[in-house]
């Protein structure tokens, strides 16, 4: 113990402090021995680097708590990693400077069971680069980012369906193996609806309120 609150720079007693308040896993014991690795010095810098950011103590408990009880990386990528998105590796710091102070518990666990987010170790993975720097861009934009994750759960749904429609008419039509090359056309197809769908959106006229009698 002794050991370990040197190399991450605080005292024996706020190493007790964190271990009590289930800040940091318990050693592995060996009889009377008990071993920190480099699993709880990792652990000690990210509740140092969140602190410097602001985070209470109380409110890392429960990213912790999050962190822990959301899916591995094995599990999300469960059909293997994504064919066309990037992901993305992140320390707990790297993900609270990305959304500054809208990483909350109740955002985390929105973002771990839609799938965003997945844990590896001390990393987290974002299953997808463009989906991290669009939803990031938003937030900093002043959209909130817990609507930001229920727009994504909402559009899942209905990319679920498009890409259902998509794939049966390309397996219908085009050989087995050409499939995945035609992956491009579908896309262009929804991204030219949906550009057209904005355009209509954004350029209707308000709706006319009640006329206003004038008097005789």
């Amino acid at each position: 113990m002794e050991e370990l609150a040197e190399e991450a720079g605080i005292t024996v007693r706020t190493l007790r402090f964190y271990r009590e308040r289930g800040l940091i896993p318990p050693p592995r014991r060996e009889g009377r021995i008990a071993w920190y690795d480099e699993h709880h010095l990792a652990r000690l810098r990210t509740i140092a680097a969140l602190l410097e950011r602001g985070h209470t103590l109380n409110g890392i408990a429960d990213l912790a708590t999050a962190f822990e009880s959301g899916r591995d990386v094995g599990d999300v990528l469960g059909l293997g990693a994504p064919t066309e998105e990037e992901p993305v590796r992140l320390t707990p710091q790297e993900l609270a400077d990305y959304f500054e102070g809208e990483v909350t518990p109740e955002n985390l666990a929105v973002a771990l069971d839609l799938g965003y987010l997945a844990t590896d170790g001390d990393e987290i993975v974002h299953i997808s680069r463009r989906l991290l720097d669009v939803s990031s861009a938003l937030v900093r934009e002043g959209v909130p980012l817990a609507t930001v994750l229920d727009a994504g759960r909402r559009v899942r749904d209905h990319a679920d369906a498009l890409a259902e429609l998509f794939v049966g008419i390309l397996r219908a039509h085009a050989p087995k193996d050409e499939v995945d090359r035609l992956r491009p056309l579908a896309k262009s197809v929804v991204d030219a609806e949906l550009s057209m769908a904005m355009d209509r959106h954004l350029h209707q006229l308000p709706e006319s309120g009640p006329t206003e009698a004038r008097p005789h």
